[in-house]
């Protein structure tokens, strides 16, 4: 998937716990988990809202466009 989620730099950065972010923004761990890991098809705007309020971040800050490389052999 050429979204990646960077939620673990980002509370690597803030010396946060995943157990802490989950419930200062009213998910679950496991669904933290699931997020950091990119397990997940999609979030919903307000958990992405609190997760930037949290965190005192940017959705820039989480999500990050990596482009398919392309497959078609160099030839």
């Amino acid at each position: 998937m050429p979204i990646i989620i960077e939620l673990d730099v980002m509370l690597a950065r803030r010396k946060m716990r995943s157990k802490e972010l989950a419930e200062r923004i009213g998910i679950t761990e496991q669904n933290v988990s699931l997020l950091k890991s990119g397990k997940v098809k999609g979030v919903r705007f307000d958990t992405l809202e609190r997760i930037c309020e949290v965190l005192d971040c940017q959705p820039g800050d989480l999500l990050v466009y990596q482009a398919p490389e392309s497959s078609d052999g160099g030839e």
